[in-house]
């Protein structure tokens, strides 16, 4: 990885000028996925990726040439992507960790609602 931050992306990538569905387009999406060997996860509407910033972005773009050659002449795609240096993140477990941290957080308010001091103000 040398000095390339890991990065956790989420993106939403979106063919325009096609047919309705776009299911094929998105399974072609997750087989050059598959081949990157980056940690992802689909969703309904998007994709979770996690990795090395540098292969994160060309794993995106490597989506956009393979989308564009089934025929899709535009691509509109959103991508959120962020990094932190405070600690160390290991690939398989950014997004999982960022889940589970909310989940326990709602486990302690089941628990004890009125006590927590993370319970938000309203």
């Amino acid at each position: 990885m040398g000095d390339d931050l890991f990065a956790t992306a989420d993106f939403c990538l979106i063919p325009m000028g096609v047919e309705t569905s776009v299911g094929p387009y998105i399974a072609k999406c997750h087989q050059i996925l598959e081949k990157s060997g980056l940690i992802f996860k689909m969703h309904a509407y998007g994709t979770n990726l996690e990795g090395p910033w540098s292969d994160v972005c060309k794993a995106i773009q490597d989506c956009h040439k393979a989308v564009h050659a089934q025929g899709a002449p535009r691509i509109a795609t959103d991508i959120r992507i962020g990094t932190r240096v405070d600690r160390a993140l290991t690939a398989g477990s950014a997004n999982e960790n960022k889940v589970a941290k909310v989940q326990e957080i709602l486990k302690k308010w089941e628990e004890a609602p009125q006590q927590d001091s993370e319970t938000p103000h309203t």
